[in-house]
């Protein structure tokens, strides 16, 4: 029998860590195939909410926010391509830059209610780290809603407007009241949590685990 399993991925666009987890979740649930049937419902957190309009270079960022050099920024960045990879994701290397991501998440949270958000923040990862797109400019955004099968017209009307950012808010903070402070986080049934671009194994034993607790809750041993 299919077990129900609500998913809640908290992430950022322009997290690399980010769509490593995603990545791996999806394999996990294609691994346990129908033992379960998961509803991924994919929550804004913004890494870099201050950033202005032009963005930053991102060696620069990683420096400021982190201290690392451009050589351990470099080394970072093959780890991440390397996992990518193994998952069948594509980090290309270029002119890199550090964007603000607000009316992305406005975007997604606009996609959910029409069906299409997962197929959404997959090509929003994938017009950033993939393409180099800026994920803040509004033409990257509706072009990449019309990709997914999303009406370009609402796209363009929703970001010229602040449709949504009331909402986005408000998951954001509470996300972050919840405990949330880095992602991707990754929260099963409202009750439990991994943390990180986790391998698919760790995926599978982490939902087996869920599904295993609730058939326990569900059906108590006489």
């Amino acid at each position: 029998m299919s077990t129900p399993l609500k998913i809640d991925f908290i992430s950022d666009v322009s997290c690399p860590w980010c769509i490593i987890g995603l990545r791996a979740l999806d394999q996990a649930l294609e691994y346990l195939g129908d033992d379960v049937q998961a509803q991924i419902h994919f929550q804004p957190f913004e890494l870099n909410p201050d950033m202005p309009p032009e963005g930053q270079d991102l060696n620069e960022h990683i420096f400021q926010k982190y201290g690392s050099t451009p050589e351990q920024s470099k080394a970072n960045r093959e780890n991440i391509r390397e996992r990518g990879a193994e998952l069948g994701f594509v980090f290309n290397e270029g002119n890199r830059r550090i964007y603000n991501t607000f009316d992305a998440h406005r975007l997604l949270h606009w996609a959910e209610l029409e069906g299409k958000q997962h197929e959404l923040k997959s090509a929003l990862f994938a017009a950033y780290f993939s393409q180099l797109a800026d994920p803040s400019s509004h033409t990257v955004l509706a072009d990449t809603a019309q990709k997914v099968g999303l009406d370009r017209l609402r796209a363009e009307a929703i970001l010229a407007s602040n449709e949504y950012a009331d909402e986005v808010r408000a998951l954001e903070q509470l996300w972050v009241s919840r405990g949330v402070s880095s992602v991707p986080t990754i929260v099963f049934n409202d009750q439990y949590a991994v943390s990180g671009g986790q391998p698919v194994d760790v995926f599978v034993g982490a939902i087996r685990q869920v599904i295993d607790e609730q058939s326990t809750v569900v059906n108590p041993a006489d």
